[in-house]
């Protein structure tokens, strides 16, 4: 049976009238109704059974590019090689492509409002980057989600967030794991037993897959993991700083710390010089992503780079059709360790 719009706006609980400006976006709306009438339009699959599914057999020139905070040079490097990789010929009638980069600010209801929108555009592809949330519900919701959009002819790649399986996603995956346990190797190598470390938010799986490298590394060498050394915060540079100060609090004898990112790395530096601390001499500071900044910081950072750029142009190469996707459709990639000045042997 046909869904139509008067069946969205009942479900909604609002007009027909309020429906269609929310799907026009030509006129303001309050944004808790926005979000149900967006959350109505998914639940009645009206994009895919509605009359307007009958306005194209084929998908549009737009692409949607997910991002947590395009703010950070992470997503902002990744976005980039994307959108240089879409922004060529390739279109309807030969025309240009058109990237639109949603920033979701870490929001999972953001995330999911944004690929309600990108399937009502029918978007030619929509490539999701980061960490995914790990969250049991929300994860089920994208999962149908990026379904339906595969369903619809929508190309969907991921691009350094786990894979998910029987969605039709192309993964290109990050090894953060690896890196994690390589830096952390590379820090007990030079004669550190006494190691914090400062972690993403708990329900991101970038956090938990760095944080198992670094529990295996300490596993690996026999060092107790203790619960006081690891602190929690976001991926900034502010967390850091004050993650620092809490760990220096609960361990002054600490001799390294190892960082959820660079950001952070960046921000537990500062603490430690506010702290009368020298870097690496009295504590050595390692970081993960290998930001432009990294390298200019002083002492220069000890961190993994990931190939941010390389995976995104990949991602938007993939997302075009103007490469294959890997075997299995995915494929990952493992950091490299960058060895620099702010990591050195404990001072004895």
């Amino acid at each position: 049976m046909t869904v139509t719009l008067a069946d969205v706006a009942a479900r909604a609980q609002v007009s027909p009238a309020t429906v269609s400006r929310v799907l026009n976006g030509n006129y303001p709306v309050a944004a808790s109704t926005r979000e149900r009438v967006l959350k109505a339009v998914d639940e009645l699959d009206y994009v895919l059974n509605g009359p307007a599914s009958a306005l194209a057999a084929a998908t549009s020139d737009l692409v949607g590019i997910l991002v947590n905070d395009i703010a950070d040079p992470y997503f902002g490097i990744m976005a980039s090689a994307i959108q240089s990789e879409i922004g060529g010929p390739g279109g309807r009638a030969g025309g240009e492509r058109l990237a639109v980069v949603c920033n979701t600010g870490g929001s999972p209801e953001r995330e999911l409002t944004y690929l309600t929108l990108l399937q009502r555009q029918r978007a030619a592809a929509v490539v999701l980057t980061g960490g995914a949330i790990e969250d049991a519900a929300h994860r089920a919701a994208m999962d149908a989600k990026m379904r339906k959009l595969a369903d619809a002819g929508t190309r969907v790649v991921l691009c350094g967030r786990p894979p998910s399986p029987e969605t039709g996603a192309v993964a290109l995956t990050f090894d953060n794991r690896g890196g994690g346990q390589e830096l952390t190797e590379h820090l007990i190598g030079l004669g550190h037993r006494r190691l914090g470390y400062i972690a993403g938010p708990q329900e991101h799986t970038t956090t938990r897959h760095r944080l198992e490298g670094h529990r295996a590394a300490l596993a690996a060498h026999g060092i107790e993991e203790d619960p006081r050394r690891t602190v929690h915060g976001r991926y900034d540079r502010r967390s850091g700083y004050e993650a620092t100060l809490e760990l220096l609090r609960r361990e002054p004898v600490l001799t390294a710390i190892v960082a959820a990112n660079d950001s952070v790395a960046l921000g537990a530096c500062a603490a430690l010089r506010d702290s009368g601390l020298r870097i690496p001499q009295d504590v050595s500071v390692a970081g993960f992503d290998d930001l432009p900044f990294s390298i200019d910081a002083v002492p220069a950072l000890t961190t993994v780079r990931l190939p941010l750029a390389e995976a995104g142009a990949r991602a938007g190469r993939v997302a075009m059709g103007r490469e294959e996707p890997p075997p299995g459709g995915i494929a990952s990639a493992r950091g490299e360790l960058m060895v620099r000045g702010s990591t050195g042997a404990p001072r004895q």
